[in-house]
């Protein structure tokens, strides 16, 4: 259980941050900047349930799932924020102490992106970033996920992490495409793309 008695506790003024194993690390190093995007993703997310909540959908099941979602995400944070050990062996298996992504949350994302997709019509063309005030949100929020899995598989050259943790990323960004696709078909439906109309 997290307790958090000080919210400053002046130890990272040497420009410095902690990690799960009591160890420092620079805070511009390529984990940290990992986790940080990955931060931000969450608070995307969040503003995009505010976004759908003015959109006045917020009865929906999408809220729950986004909520359900930020919580996943703070997991990932933890996954990336604990360095693998010798004792893992060549796998990231949780432990009663090491809090890893696990396949069921993965699993979890692509039977929900199925079942929000079954009742989207095919697109025919690619679409822009817009629409209603909560697709737009998590349009932002799907652009935000894809820079945290970029920033992840940049760090993965001299760190190792979690597969899953990255196969996590991948697919939050696929989820949050169709979520603002089923967003918008509550709406006004998806805004196409036009090749060369603006010319």
């Amino acid at each position: 259980m997290v307790k958090l008695n000080r919210i400053y506790t002046r130890t990272g003024d040497d420009g410095t941050t902690g990690l799960v194993d009591g160890s420092r690390i620079a805070k511009d190093a390529a984990r940290l900047a990992a986790m940080g995007d990955v931060d931000e993703a969450n608070s995307a997310i969040g503003a995009a349930i505010v976004a759908i909540a003015q959109d006045g959908l917020a009865s929906t099941d999408l809220t729950t799932w986004l909520a359900r979602i930020q919580n996943d995400l703070f997991d990932l944070g933890a996954d990336l924020a604990t360095p693998k050990t010798g004792s893992e062996g060549d796998d990231f298996a949780p432990s009663a102490m090491t809090l890893r992504v696990v396949a069921a949350q993965v699993d979890r994302l692509e039977a929900e992106i199925d079942r929000m997709n079954a009742d989207l019509a095919p697109l025919t063309s690619f679409i822009l970033p817009g629409g209603s005030a909560g697709a737009a949100a998590l349009h932002i929020a799907r652009a935000t996920v894809r820079r945290a899995e970029r920033t992840a598989v940049a760090a993965t050259r001299t760190e190792a992490f979690n597969p899953l943790a990255l196969a996590y990323l991948n697919r939050l960004s696929d989820y949050l495409f169709v979520a603002a696709r089923a967003v918008n078909q509550s709406a006004d439906g998806d805004v196409l793309w036009r090749p060369g109309a603006t010319r």
